[in-house]
């Protein structure tokens, strides 16, 4: 006969490399929810979650754990895009409302910008476009009325984006009305950081270009801190997300003056403080 101690230990470890593989798709979990699946206490989930958390696979927060990543570590391309797709399409949305007929808009690279680039589509907003991003100039070269101009400089493989010295360059040359920014991590006391070095100088670049600076960011990137500092989050304009109006990040966010649009519900707006 099976000692019953036997049977528990087996249960937990294969539960754990459940939510392992788990909170590595989809980026993170809540402790209610795996405690409903699993038809054990949330107090047995969070035993599970912090031995996930000495492997060095998860890291806690309120009500439940994110998914470890390196600072430096950049998920594919492709994966980002098909990520939270249906978020980032009520995020572009929201985006497209805030923009002005004939406006001078930098587009950054990345999935949810991409995104935007699409809801420009068919608009007839007339703007000039700036981007260091190939597929926002592809995805907008034929946009009546529209005028693309590419940075130069070095192309990152995989992002299809511009970089380097030249692409910061392109930047110094024009004033813009408003920069469309893309962001890797969103956090109350590092602000907006970036996994990418050279990545992170354009938009440096591209902030100082600008009026006002938009930034997108599905709600899996709150809270989160990755390689390289970008700017702190008082300098951003509005920030539009699919995250929960009452996420910390967004709180803070709010109570340094951000204008915080959250599409969470769908494509209805909710207005923070001005």
């Amino acid at each position: 006969m099976t000692p019953v101690w036997f049977d528990v230990e087996m249960a937990a470890k294969k539960r754990r490399a459940i939510i392992e593989e788990r909170v590595k798709i989809q980026g993170e979990i809540d402790f209610a929810t795996l405690s409903e699946e699993f038809g054990v206490s949330e107090m047995t989930i969070r035993r599970d979650i912090e031995a996930l958390e000495a492997s060095g696979v998860v890291r806690r927060v309120v009500g439940g754990a994110i998914a470890v990543i390196g600072k430096s570590s950049e998920p594919p391309f492709e994966a980002r895009v098909a990520d939270a797709a249906e978020g980032k399409t009520h995020i572009a949305e929201a985006v497209v409302a805030l923009l002005e007929p004939h406006e001078t808009v930098i587009l950054d690279s990345g999935s949810t910008v991409l995104a935007v680039a699409r809801a420009i589509k068919g608009k007839q907003l007339g703007l000039t476009i700036v981007t260091p991003s190939l597929l926002v100039a592809l995805e907008l070269a034929d946009e009546p009325d529209t005028t693309i101009l590419l940075a130069g400089g070095l192309l990152r493989p995989g992002e299809l984006s511009l970089i380097g010295l030249d692409a910061e360059e392109t930047f110094a040359q024009y004033n813009c009305d408003v920069y469309v920014m893309g962001v890797a991590g969103v956090d109350a006391a590092r602000g907006i950081t970036e996994y990418h070095r050279g990545e992170g100088s354009v938009k440096k670049a591209a902030m100082r270009a600008a009026d006002r600076v938009i930034v997108v960011v599905d709600e899996h990137k709150l809270g989160r801190v990755q390689l390289m500092n970008v700017a702190p989050l008082a300098a951003v304009d509005t920030l539009v997300t699919d995250g929960d109006f009452g996420n910390p990040t967004l709180v803070a966010a709010r109570d340094l003056g951000v204008k915080v649009l959250s599409v969470s519900t769908g494509p209805t707006t909710s207005l923070g403080k001005e």
